[in-house]
């Protein structure tokens, strides 16, 4: 049987369907199509594959376990490196990761690796995971967790495996970062998935602490000075949203991305009056920006009753950050997309409601510096997109809550966390920081990557210290 050059295709809601509820899009690999797609891979000794995966996960040698039906060594070899491979599975922009440097992709579609990640954690879920405890030395040093989302998670998970007793701090009621605030909940299940493989953690013997803001309820000094902590990592994330400052940015109506999709995410918006936490939503709603948020924005909106949910984009479809999914499915569920405009003022009635978006509309001139082409307004071409609703969704940047409240803490000018790359190591002896607060809003995978390379530094720091 010849080798096909296309991936199998993963079976999904029909989009009228789907837009109109927040059950999840993908459905995921049958056993079948697993096994099917993992026959493609063609195991390469040299593993390209591997080199564009930030935790370094064997992909050759968990993909052989699928096609061979070994679904528990398939686990297992997964998180040697990976202690979210569902949550991965479904978010991780594998296309300019993993699946880029596939040798098939020469010729045709990569192995769907992601999907078959994801196949194998949901397996392992649906038979019932067992985690073993870690029986942990008398004397085992403490280390505390700053943030539950992707970067803290995986700094936890490698370090408890090493018998560190480790505590997460978490300022929300509920653990998981972006992954349960900022991610829709057709993409990524809350309690089936997220809540699951923290839960995991738990087993391991990670405590988390909820409704703990770290620079209030302790600061860092007092967590290592007061309650015992040998080290600390902070992974506070990207959480403060940014604006365009333009007028009618106060007018009602107008939400960053981040308190929409929290309010809906973390705080089940959809489900009111079931859920305590109303969300208003117009009937036509304008979301600026062009990533994955922007995506996750417009769809959510769609789902919430809006009749006509909008992207509005300063630049082509082709400069779209977003994923190339999210824009198909975005597309496939009625998302209008503005290209080639840019948002001057938000129009609102004498009761203080948005009425308006005012627009301009744009060309693309030579490459900024972000090597994307700049986008220039073209002389007398305003308009207005009549809406009810806007989203800004043009990026977040770092809390300076923890920056703020540490001494010795070295930051950039964006207010950044200064942190070496590879170790994470702070100008602050015994504190390491990773993910978005140190390299601004980025993926999942990269916190986690960037919280596994902390973990290793951490455990030599420590060890060091141990040693004296």
């Amino acid at each position: 049987m010849s080798l096909s050059l296309n991936k199998n295709p993963m079976p999904e809601q029909e989009p009228k369907v789907r837009a109109k509820n927040f059950a999840e899009v993908s459905l995921g690999y049958t056993e079948e199509l697993a096994k099917a797609e993992a026959a493609r891979c063609l195991q390469c000794k040299a593993a390209p594959c591997r080199k564009g995966c930030p935790v370094q996960v064997d992909i050759p040698a968990f993909i052989k376990e699928v096609k061979e039906g070994n679904m528990d060594v398939a686990i297992a070899k997964i998180k040697e490196v990976n202690s979210l491979p569902a949550v991965c599975g479904r978010v991780c922009p594998q296309e300019e990761q993993c699946e880029k440097y596939c040798v098939l992709a020469k010729r045709g579609e990569a192995v769907g690796i992601g999907r078959l990640e994801r196949y194998v954690a949901d397996t392992a879920r649906n038979k019932g995971e067992s985690i073993a405890a870690i029986d942990y030395a008398p004397d085992a040093q403490k280390v505390a967790v700053i943030g539950s989302g992707p970067a803290g998670l995986a700094v936890a998970g490698d370090l408890a495996k090493k018998g560190y007793k480790v505590t997460i701090f978490e300022a929300l009621h509920l653990p998981g970062g972006v992954l349960m605030y900022g991610i829709p909940e057709f993409r990524l299940p809350k309690d089936e998935v997220v809540q699951v493989e923290i839960n995991n953690l738990r087993k391991l013997g990670v405590e988390i602490v909820v409704n703990a803001v770290i620079g209030s309820t302790f600061t860092v000094d007092e967590l290592m000075e007061e309650e015992g902590f040998d080290a600390v990592f902070i992974g506070t994330g990207a959480g403060l949203p940014y604006f365009m400052g333009v007028p009618g940015e106060n007018l009602n109506g107008v939400y960053s991305a981040n308190e929409f999709l929290t309010r809906c995410n973390l705080m089940k918006a959809y489900r009111f009056p079931e859920c305590g936490t109303p969300i208003h939503v117009g009937k036509k709603v304008a979301v600026v920006g062009g990533g994955n948020v922007a995506m996750d924005g417009a769809r959510t909106a769609l789902r919430l009753g809006a009749d006509r949910s909008y992207i509005v984009y300063r630049r082509s479809e082709a400069e779209l950050p977003a994923r190339l999914e999210e824009i198909h499915h975005a597309k496939e569920e009625g998302i209008d997309f503005q290209f080639l405009t840019a948002p001057t003022a938000v129009i609102g009635n004498k009761d203080g409601w948005v009425t308006g978006l005012q627009c301009v509309r744009m060309e693309l001139g030579e490459p900024d510096a972000s090597g994307r082409r700049r986008p220039i307004e073209i002389p007398n071409s305003e308009f207005v997109l009549e809406v009810d609703t806007v989203i800004i969704a043009i990026g977040q940047g770092p809390n300076p809550l923890v920056q703020s409240t540490t001494k010795g803490l070295d930051t950039n000018k964006k207010g950044n966390i200064a942190a070496h790359e590879e170790t994470g190591v702070t100008s602050k002896p015994g504190v390491f920081a990773g993910g978005d607060i140190v390299t601004g809003a980025a993926t999942v995978i990269l916190a986690m990557g960037a919280g596994k390379k902390a973990a290793a530094a951490i455990d030599s720091y420590l060890q060091e210290k141990k040693a004296k």
